[in-house]
């Protein structure tokens, strides 16, 4: 039988220099990692950066709301309830999942404090569900336009390695897929816990900006300098 823990495949996107950091960024539903590899040039980081990228792409799987159409994604969505709506049998398969790319980049030499786990929608779920509950301390979580899973509760078993890990939450204000109230509700309910968490919106709808993609890169900078 395979294992959860088998490796997914990816796009990796290698610096000019031997790799000190890394980036996993998890894509959303029915996406793949081919469709967020392209802002590595657009986060305008130095030239002399040190931060491999890694886009996995998540396994195919039939989604409810969508008829049961087979689409990558990394959980179920039961239905529209945006408190009820990830089943949580998927969200903690691919934890497992993302917690094995991380395993490989630390096993590569790259420490779990110089790592970063980013998503979009449901990628941006998992890498806070993930990252809050990993038991290693990361250099930052990017959670973009994106939601807790569990009603309006931070995830159970949260590690305390994590606790004082930067928390970049970014939402558009037209976000008619995932509502703004939704990430902000998870930003309240980290910062309400004393989580380092960072919130900002922008004029947009369940997309990225430039402008939001410049800002990602000049905190990735910050937190992943060598």
């Amino acid at each position: 039988m395979q294992k959860l823990t088998t490796l997914l495949d990816r796009i990796t996107i290698e610096p000019k220099k031997t790799a000190t950091s890394c980036v996993i960024w998890l894509h959303g539903l029915g996406d793949s990692g081919a469709g967020f590899a392209p802002v590595v040039p657009l986060l305008n980081l130095p030239h002399n950066h040190a931060i491999r990228f890694v886009f996995p792409h998540a396994p195919e799987q039939a989604i409810s709301i969508n008829n049961g159409f087979v689409m990558p994604a990394w959980y179920d969505i039961k239905n529209n309830d945006l408190h009820n709506r990830a089943d949580m049998g998927g969200v903690l398969q691919s934890e497992s999942l993302v917690q094995a790319l991380i395993q490989e980049q630390i096993d590569n030499g790259i420490p779990a404090s110089n790592i970063v786990l980013a998503g979009f929608s449901q990628g941006g779920v998992m890498s806070l569900y993930t990252g809050l509950r990993f038991e290693q301390t990361l250099a930052g979580i990017i959670a973009l336009s994106c939601y807790l899973p569990i009603k309006d509760q931070l995830p159970t078993e949260l590690s305390t390695a994590n606790k004082n890990t930067p928390v970049l939450q970014h939402h558009g204000k037209v976000d008619d897929v995932v509502p703004m109230s939704a990430g902000k509700m998870a930003n309240e309910l980290m910062k309400n816990k004393g989580y380092n968490t960072q919130w900002k919106t922008y004029p947009m709808a369940h997309s990225v900006l430039p402008e939001q993609l410049n800002d990602i890169g000049t905190w990735l900078t910050k937190y992943l300098a060598d």
